[in-house]
């Protein structure tokens, strides 16, 4: 699976007190959707792994969507 970003795409991912708060801008949010909808037409088990290493603003906690 290929994944698009749009360019100055920010995204923010933190883990606290068991909720998960997905933050990012106007890109971001536009690149999460094409990758949502790329997931949407895959299947079973394909997944996207987000991390500060490949997408992630620094500080973040991974992410993982999974098809199911």
């Amino acid at each position: 699976m290929r994944l698009e970003w749009i360019d100055g795409a920010e995204i923010k991912v933190t883990a606290e007190n068991d909720e998960i708060v997905i933050s990012a801008n106007r890109e971001g949010m536009l690149s999460l959707a094409k990758h949502l909808t790329l997931l949407a037409d895959g299947v079973k088990g394909d997944h996207i792994h987000y991390d500060e290493s490949n997408s992630l603003a620094e500080g973040s906690a991974e992410l993982i969507v999974e098809r199911i």
